[in-house]
């Protein structure tokens, strides 16, 4: 497998512009990626020394409702990681285009707790490219180590739409979990995507404003998927480990604004939460906690 480092993390903007302007209908004559038709690149995208910025860390736990503390929330290092995914998904060598791609389910294993003050390095691959029934998947994969020592991990498994899918060929973790019923309402404004794509350096088009989310689409503008995942576990922070496994499905897109409703439970050690919609009781999200990795 080859490997390129980067220094600093890569700048999002121009990556995102990259992937997204030849998408959008009304620019179809501008160049797009040529992107491989195969497998997953045998290709590593590696950053050391990764250090946690105050104020940007303060900014995140304000949009995603985390308090402050010593250590850093669970998805964070997934913000550290963002320009690596997007140089990796932008690449010649990744099999789909990245405007094409759906965030369909995420695997976190937190193995401990990582320290605001400490740096760590960070390893981004792409890989086990298989069928799904409407096209097909393939996992993003993020490591987080300090040292010789893995403290964080996560599997973005993504989803390419195109004719000729088959059935999958691997478990899907949360098949037949169900979101848990709630009372917890979070009224989510429509600049919800812009600011936490400011944060994030996600700016798709489809989370910030309606007319660009029209473009590809959509009714109008869709929450983030990860701030959805970050915003439910800052709701059950306080019940986390330290180590633990984290399973979610994204099953539909949360229009903005809007209201939704959160719930979860506890079923001896494993934690179950979900996201509903408050005027039809439509799933958004739902996930699960497990002790260990």
């Amino acid at each position: 497998m080859s490997t390129r480092v980067f220094d600093t993390a890569p700048a999002t903007l121009p990556l995102m512009l990259k992937a997204a302007l030849p998408a959008i209908p009304v620019l179809g004559g501008l160049p797009g990626i040529k992107h491989a038709t195969g497998e997953a690149p045998d290709l590593e995208l590696q950053r050391n020394g990764v250090v946690t910025d105050p104020q940007h860390l303060d900014a995140y736990n304000e949009v995603c409702g985390f308090p402050r503390g010593d250590h850093l929330p669970t998805p964070y290092p997934h913000m550290a990681a963002f320009g690596l995914h997007m140089a990796l998904m932008t690449d010649t060598a990744f099999p789909f285009a990245p405007m094409g791609l759906v965030h369909l389910r995420n695997t976190i294993r937190q193995h401990r707790r990582i320290r605001v003050d400490e740096s760590f390095d960070l390893t981004v691959r792409a890989a086990d490219r298989r069928p799904h029934p409407k096209g097909s998947l393939i996992d993003i994969v993020t490591t987080a180590s300090v040292g010789d020592e893995v403290v964080w991990d996560e599997v973005m498994t993504l989803f390419s739409r195109h004719k000729g899918g088959s059935a999958e060929t691997t478990d899907v973790p949360l098949a037949g979990v169900e979101a848990p019923d709630g009372v917890v309402h979070w009224k989510l404004r429509g600049d919800l995507g812009r600011r936490y794509g400011a944060i994030s350096g996600d700016r798709n088009p489809i989370h910030l404003y309606p007319l660009t989310a029209k473009a590809f689409g959509f009714p109008t503008n869709i929450a983030h998927g990860m701030w959805t995942l970050a915003r439910s576990l800052s709701a059950v922070h306080n019940k986390l480990p330290d180590t633990f496994t984290n399973d979610v499905e994204f099953r539909k897109p949360i229009l903005l604004p809007g209201t939704v409703v959160f719930g979860s439970r506890k079923d001896g050690d494993v934690l179950t939460f979900g996201v509903k919609g408050a005027k039809k009781p439509v799933t958004h999200l739902v996930g699960r906690v497990v002790p260990g990795v």
